[in-house]
């Protein structure tokens, strides 16, 4: 057991010497500027989106409604 523990602990000293790590860090800001990151109120914000739509087209049928009775009963 104790033949295997200097070894290894060698060996993670020698992984861990002095190199440093690849810039990874660097990419991320790039990729992250050009793609938007999802939020909670996109849902939302896409829902009222549609209602607002719907009343719209609501709001006309009606209209088209009114006119039409307004036309049989002149």
């Amino acid at each position: 057991m104790k033949t295997l523990l200097l070894p290894l602990c060698l060996l993670g000293l020698t992984a861990c010497s002095g190199k440093p790590p690849t810039p990874t860090a660097a990419a991320q800001p790039a990729v992250a500027a050009s793609s938007r990151v999802a939020t909670p109120w996109d849902a939302m914000k896409a829902d009222e989106q549609r209602a607002r739509d719907v009343q719209k087209i609501v709001d006309k049928q009606a209209e088209d409604q009114r006119k039409q009775i307004e036309a049989q009963t002149q």
